[in-house]
């Protein structure tokens, strides 16, 4: 797998880890219900701001989203480490 598709997938990972579902974290961030769905699926490359809004709603450190798709990038087993 490359690095963007680790990273959208510790994304959702992460969303479901918090209870989030797609429409919720996108009316949580005030964007669009289906945005969230198109970062997840690749469709679209949000922008760095937009991804620190997530990580707030998420209440994850950007960083910590970027490290964990480092080590799954790396050869990590999976995505938590």
């Amino acid at each position: 797998m490359d690095y963007e598709q680790n990273f959208r997938e510790i994304l959702k990972e992460i969303r479901k880890e918090k209870g989030y579902s797609q429409e919720k974290l996108a009316y949580a961030c005030e964007l669009d219900r289906t945005y969230i769905s198109m970062i997840e699926r690749g469709i679209s490359s949000p922008t760095l701001s937009k991804l620190a809004k997530i990580s707030l709603v998420l209440e994850v450190p950007l960083s910590e989203i970027f490290e964990r798709a480092e080590k799954v990038s790396a050869g990590g087993t999976n995505a938590n480490g």
